[in-house]
Formats: C-alpha cells, structure tokens, sequence
C-alpha cells in the first residue's frame, strides 16, 4: 500500500470542508479549534489564523488524555468542532481520520490545505501558536 492509498481511505471515512467553508466557521463558530498538523519550521512561515500548531507526529499522544504529555487544549476537544490542515490535504486527512478513531466527533480536514488557503489570499498570519 502507498502513502496515497492510505490518504485516500482516510479521506474516504472523513468530511472535508473547502478554506471557504473553514472561513465561515471560524467566523461564527465559537469554540472552534482549527489545528495546523504541519512541522514547525511550516508553520512559522505563515498558518490559518488562530491556528495551533500539532505536528502530526505528535497528534496521537497530544489528543490522548491517558498519555502524560498531552496537550490539554486538544484532548479535552472531543466534542468540539476541530478544523485540521496542512500543506495540500494528505497529512490532515490521515489526522482527522486519527482522530475520529480516538473519539473526537465533529472533525473536517481542509481540502488543499494551506496552501490554497493562501492561493485564495485567506487571512494568515506568521505569530507562531503553539499548544
């Protein structure tokens, strides 16, 4: 199996919203937590703003309260809406579907991620936001 066939099952068994959708959440969805799952050196070159950053290396062990570094801010979110991106897609789509499987219920993966988010001139910001 490819690292495209797992991005396609994954995407398969989660919702994606487009930055347009994203940008009306943000706007009127009060507890909304918009996850930026790219590596640091990405997100301090520019992130959706209010974004906070989760590199998806660490998600599974930030979103689980049982683990003893956890991020608080993510774990407690299982019935949050939580908005996941990255750079085009793939590595938010294999986030959200993580974290369906740990039990989180109302999650969606940005399609294009970051980067058509800027080619649509979205806002951004370069402020580094760290859980």
């Amino acid at each position: 199996m490819s690292l495209m066939d797992f991005v396609k099952a994954a995407k398969a068994n989660i919702k994606e919203v487009s930055p347009e959708q994203l940008q009306q959440m943000n706007e009127t969805a009060q507890d909304l937590l918009i996850l930026d799952v790219r590596e640091a050196s990405e997100h301090e070159q520019g992130h959706i703003k209010g974004a906070m950053l989760v590199p998806r290396g660490i998600l599974e062990a930030s979103a689980d309260p049982q683990y003893p570094k956890h991020v608080p801010a993510l774990s407690a979110a299982r019935q949050r809406p939580v908005a996941i991106y990255c750079a085009t897609g793939g590595r938010s789509a294999l986030a959200a579907n993580t974290l369906q499987m740990m039990g989180f219920s109302d999650v969606v993966s940005v399609e294009g991620g970051f980067v058509r988010w800027s080619q649509e001139n979205r806002p951004i910001e370069k402020e580094a936001r760290y859980i």
